[in-house]
């Protein structure tokens, strides 16, 4: 999410001085391949389409720029221009709102921009993909020491938007005809963190918090929706003021995602994660004190450095307690830059192997389970279009953030708020009946983001 809303602020930046988005890679100027390096596959799959690239640039009358942004970017830095010397650019995320000064250098010489600076505040509309539903960036960076994470090292310190910038993006998008906002952040809870000259009430004594910021957005006329993530377990406390606002405010969505990673107290120990699997139970109790409806997803990590058999179990545990409607998994992947890559203790890629897919199978198992519940109801969906793989129908999203497939027509559905009888459940996928438009606001097709990979 957060690679994709800098994709579409790039695009903004382009588009707004000239540049057109095109379709078809082949035909496109430049090329801007925006990056993540959370697992190593992501990086080999930049290395090859970089190099399918350079040898079309090789071959190519006229020119062609190449762009590496994101987080291979930063990570990588010079050793992508000395491998790659076709490349054009390698950019960190935090120069996004850049792009075109660094185009305009690049005429001259390679450009290197991985330095840590701070996000520039940019008034440039993004191009995003959709009409309907948009991200919005609220803090940049993240200040944690997670021993297997790279983030902070490719995303730098956490920086918040002004409350007041926020709000006026949201207010653009709703006088566009957007209906749903999700309010990005990699630990978003800790919001306003960096705002101490900022005071939240009349006293002046209080920062700004993130719950703050919701109370603070969440008249925005048009808006009838607002999710966020990622929330970080450390931080999902202050009295219960977050969960309390999100069952008070009617436009926020019953759906929390708050990685656990592990469900053993020495493997969080050993990656810096500051909380128990005892607190995070707690967390995930409180929620569902005031929204018991509520879903909850969360990421995992298998084959952590020392990992043994029983904290392994430990986690399958944590998953069927706590009853996911989704967990992102994963096998560990040492990451440069991280103090778990140069530890000893690695654990053999046949066993990381061997537990995640044991895992997939228990996420699997409890998300089908907890799917059942919405079997008969009647559930609003925002439509965002006709199926892909069905043109006879239209899809779109519940509030919990499941998808929701209907017979219908999705374009002139697309943008509407309507009501869907559900029908039949998966762990991942709602399958329903139209039964009511509640929405009239339609909204235009999506257009195309710029390459990712």
């Amino acid at each position: 999410q957060m690679n994709m809303a800098d994709s579409e602020r790039m695009a903004g930046v382009l588009e707004a001085v000239g540049y057109e988005c095109s379709q078809d890679a082949s035909q496109a100027d430049v090329l801007i391949y925006n990056t993540c390096s959370i697992r190593e596959k992501a990086e080999q799959k930049v290395y090859s389409a970089l190099g399918k690239q350079a040898k079309r640039k090789r071959d190519r009358v006229g020119d062609l720029k190449i762009v590496v942004a994101g987080c291979v970017a930063q990570q990588e830095g010079q050793t992508l221009l000395r491998r790659v010397p076709e490349l054009d650019i390698v950019m960190g995320p935090q120069f996004a709102n850049r792009i075109h000064d660094l185009l305009d250098q690049a005429n001259d010489a390679q450009v290197c921009a991985t330095e840590q600076v701070a996000v520039e505040e940019d008034i440039t509309t993004p191009r995003r993909e959709s009409n309907i539903t948009a991200w919005v960036n609220v803090i940049y960076g993240c200040n944690e020491k997670c021993t297997y994470c790279v983030v902070p090292y490719t995303r730098g310190a956490e920086q918040s938007r002004r409350p007041d910038d926020i709000r006026r993006e949201m207010l653009a998008l709703g006088e566009a005809g957007y209906k749903e906002v999700t309010l990005l952040g990699q630990n978003i809870d800790a919001y306003g963190r960096d705002l101490p000259g900022l005071a939240a009430d009349a006293s002046g004594r209080r920062a700004w918090t993130f719950t703050d910021l919701l109370r603070h957005v969440h008249d925005v006329p048009g808006i009838e929706r607002i999710r966020f993530a990622t929330s970080h377990p450390r931080y999902f406390t202050g009295k219960h003021r977050l969960v309390r606002a999100c069952a008070e405010l009617p436009k926020l969505c019953e759906f929390f995602h708050i990685p656990f990673q592990s469900g053993d107290n020495d493997i969080l120990r050993e990656m810096k994660r500051g909380y128990t699997h005892e607190r995070y139970r707690a967390i995930i109790d409180n929620i569902r004190r005031y929204m018991p409806d509520a879903s909850i997803s969360g990421d995992a990590i298998v084959g952590f450095p020392g990992e043994t058999e029983e904290q392994y179990l430990a986690t399958e545990r944590l998953v069927r307690e706590v009853g996911f409607d989704r967990v992102n998994t994963a096998a560990y992947s040492p990451r440069p830059n991280t103090p778990a890559a140069e530890w000893d203790n690695q654990v053999a890629d046949l066993i990381k192997q061997d537990r995640l897919n044991r895992l997939n199978k228990v996420v699997m198992d409890v998300a089908t389970e907890r799917a059942q519940r919405f079997q008969g109801r009647t559930l609003e969906v925002l439509v965002e279009g006709p199926n892909p793989k069905n043109p006879r129908q239209a899809f779109g999203r519940i509030r919990h953030n499941k998808l929701v497939y209907f017979d219908g027509d999705g374009n002139e559905l697309r943008g509407k708020l309507v009501l869907a009888r559900i029908d039949q459940c998966n762990a991942f996928s709602l399958f329903g009946t139209l039964t009511e438009v509640v929405g009239s606001r339609a909204a235009a097709p999506g257009t195309l983001p710029l390459v990712a990979v």
